[in-house]
């Protein structure tokens, strides 16, 4: 507050000084005879001198005071749930119109199955030897070297016979374990086995099979 006195003192004094100034000019134009000029110049001094008072500076606003910890507000517990019978929802059944049965499949005819075939005029029957197959091979058929190394062992077979009764193949079945064994068993079954030929339905003779075995055993003196 003292700063702005002091600048309002000082523009008193300024003012006072050229209301003086103003005295002493308007005596000189009376003196003078130039009151018509001193009169413009103090008009013109005046309205060029235009003291304003000047205006004190604003003071800053208070500071806001400082925040206190306010206290969270308080829990607020939730409403208990409302219970209440509600209706069950009504269900309105539509009678909807019933489905377009699909046209059925176009038939597909079917092969006929295969005839089956006439029943045989007469039993078919395989090849059947005639005599005694145990006379096929005889101890004087043994071999001379597996007898006498005394050799032994079994040999089975299997002949093909022909339509007229006679053994056009022979194949070892089960090996007796020398080799010469078995090539004398087919050798001999070939030269002696006769056979009564397999025939068909018609009752015709046809290709037939036939299966056995021959035993080698040395000959007790």
């Amino acid at each position: 507050m003292a700063y702005a006195d002091q600048q309002m003192s000082g523009n008193k004094i300024t003012a006072l000084i050229v209301v003086a100034i103003l005295h002493v000019a308007v005596g000189y134009a009376l003196v003078t005879g130039l009151a018509q000029e001193a009169f413009k110049k103090v008009k013109e001094v005046t309205s060029a001198v235009n003291i304003e008072e000047e205006k004190p500076p604003e003071e800053p606003p208070p500071p806001p005071p400082p925040k206190e910890n306010t206290p969270p507000p308080p829990i607020v517990a939730p409403p208990p749930p409302i219970s209440f019978n509600a209706p069950a929802p009504q269900v309105q059944t539509v009678n909807e119109a019933p489905p377009i049965p699909a046209p059925p499949a176009p038939a597909v005819a079917l092969p006929a199955p295969p005839a089956a075939p006439p029943p045989p005029r007469f039993q078919p029957k395989g090849a059947a030897p005639k005599g005694n197959p145990g006379n096929w091979a005889t101890s004087n058929d043994y071999p001379s070297r597996a007898l006498r190394e005394e050799r032994e062992g079994t040999t089975g077979f299997r002949v093909t016979v022909g339509t007229d009764g006679k053994v056009t193949d022979c194949q070892i079945t089960k090996s007796s374990g020398s080799p010469d064994l078995d090539e004398a068993t087919c050798a001999n079954v070939r030269r002696r086995a006769r056979f009564t030929p397999a025939t068909d339905g018609e009752g015709q003779p046809t290709t037939g099979s036939y299966s056995n075995s021959i035993r080698w055993v040395i000959p007790k003196d």
